[in-house]
């Protein structure tokens, strides 16, 4: 009996910890793409909301948006933030994304298809953590460098 009561309270601490790593991260919440403030150029993928929740001992990233020519994009994500490649869903131009947290308010990210980067970027928080802005750059269809950049507001 006193094992058991021993292994429960373990296993209880172990979870009270995944929940705190995650509980104090600034990119949990619904954001919402501020397009007055961004500079995505025509053809570029869009994303207008991104979801960061918890995923067990990882972070599920879900995105609705619009793909290069305008039409509904949505996509998943779940990983760590630990700069290893985990799957990516819905997106028809990468296939796998990776995240690396530079810092509390810093990630730095790749989009990959078939193991090849096909854009990477940076995501920086604001200091009161109201507004995320992504970096992106990449190659498109024609193999022309683009760049955007998208201010999110957190709802």
């Amino acid at each position: 009996m006193k094992a058991r009561t021993i292994l429960m309270l373990a296993l209880a601490l172990c979870f009270v910890g995944v929940g705190m790593c995650y509980a104090d991260d600034l990119n949990i919440g619904t954001w919402k793409l501020n397009e007055a403030k961004s500079k995505i150029p025509p053809g570029f993928m869009k994303n207008t909301t991104v979801v960061y929740e918890t995923a067990g001992d990882s972070m599920k990233v879900t995105t609705d948006g619009t793909d290069k020519d305008g039409k509904p994009l949505h996509t998943e994500w779940t990983g760590k933030f630990d700069g290893k490649d985990y799957p990516l869903t819905g997106d028809p131009t990468a296939d796998s994304r990776s995240y690396t947290k530079v810092d509390d308010h810093k990630l730095t990210l790749s989009n990959k298809k078939s193991g090849k980067v096909v854009t990477s970027g940076h995501i920086v928080l604001s200091d009161d953590g109201k507004s995320r802005t992504l970096h992106l750059a990449g190659t498109n269809s024609a193999g022309e460098k683009v760049s955007s950049t998208a201010v999110y507001d957190k709802q």
